[in-house]
């Protein structure tokens, strides 16, 4: 029998909500503090035996049953010819700013060249975990990676929207050599072991409906449907037009914590779903994130549902409230 995430996320009908966390493999764990003061991030990512490490501290103290790489959504940019570094404080930083069409990348270089670390992490964690969890790989979505190439790291997205405005058939273009590195990065995962992926198109919702229907909706389509395993599509603040999301054909859709996720169970069909607890619930004590989980795995029903956070856990996030969380999906019973 397949893996309890991999048949949710199929839509199948399953004994409970299989479980993980985004941003699960992060600050709240105090090993990964730990192993931070000797690796900055990149080094971290970068480094297959530390990133494997890091990957394995929420299995080892939680069992989810999603193992997500410890990667970053930016890597793709790597294959683009764009290389960029993380400033404590600011985030993302694009080391050669990008000035205009002129900049638009016409291809990209080989992903197993470019991203071999990513392939030999996976392996790796595929010997660790075996068939006990679901080996989760992931990518940027192509707008949020245009966002960041245009705005040269961290923006509020005013740049990248100015740029469709003032150059659409670059901004076309950019999206779309985008979205054939991402695919490729994603099926490279997909043979290097990952049970599932998730395309993170985060900032996608900042796009009006006619340009996400016009320009991003068909590179959604495509790389859902070129990837050999299942696809989650995560695009924020889509509340009230998730048909546009459906319409992509990813097996399933996550949800952020805006969304009534029994609402959404209705507008998007059969089309699994995934999410979607308040990550600032798990601030709570452990009466209240059980009974607040609880009400999304009611709401959510039990066929085609991964349950989740609605975003990533916060640095600060008690260790305790996330078992709790963990705790209450692998407890209950449909």
């Amino acid at each position: 029998m397949e893996k309890l995430l991999v048949r949710a996320v199929r839509g199948e009908d399953v004994e409970r909500p299989p479980v993980w966390l985004m941003r699960q493999a992060g600050r709240h764990i105090p090993e990964y503090r730990e192993i931070r003061e000797e690796y900055s991030f990149l080094e971290a990512i970068k480094t297959p035996e530390v990133a494997e490490r890091i990957t394995l501290l929420p299995w080892e103290h939680y069992r989810p049953d999603g193992v997500v790489m410890f990667s970053d959504i930016l890597t793709v940019l790597e294959p683009l010819g764009f290389d960029y570094r993380i400033e404590s404080g600011v985030g993302p930083v694009i080391e050669d700013p990008f000035t205009g069409p002129a900049d638009v990348p016409e291809d990209y270089a080989p992903i197993p060249d470019e991203l071999g670390y990513v392939g030999d992490l996976l392996g790796r964690l595929e010997r660790a975990v075996g068939d006990e969890a679901a080996l989760i790989g992931f990518a940027g979505g192509p707008f949020t990676l245009a966002s960041y190439i245009v705005a040269g790291g961290s923006s509020r997205h005013d740049e990248i929207r100015q740029f469709r405005a003032r150059h659409p058939e670059a901004f076309a273009a950019l999206l779309d050599v985008i979205a054939d590195a991402v695919l490729d990065s994603l099926q490279y995962q997909v043979e290097q072991g990952a049970d599932v992926v998730q395309l993170f198109d985060t900032y996608a919702g900042e796009l009006s409906p006619a340009d996400y229907r016009e320009f991003l909706q068909p590179l959604h389509r495509r790389i859902c449907a070129g990837v050999d395993a299942p696809v989650i599509l995560f695009v924020r603040n889509m509340a009230g037009r998730l048909d546009a999301l459906a319409d992509a054909d990813p097996d399933a859709v996550s949800l952020d914590w805006t969304v009534d996720i029994a609402d959404a169970r209705e507008e998007l069909g059969d089309v699994a779903v995934q999410g979607n607890l308040d990550p600032q619930y798990l601030f709570g004590d452990e009466a209240f994130v059980r009974a607040e989980t609880e009400r999304v795995i009611k709401a959510a029903g039990p066929r085609g549902h991964v349950l989740n956070l609605g975003h990533g856990v916060h640095a600060d996030t008690p260790m305790e409230s996330v078992r709790a969380f963990v705790e209450t999906a692998k407890e209950w019973e449909y």
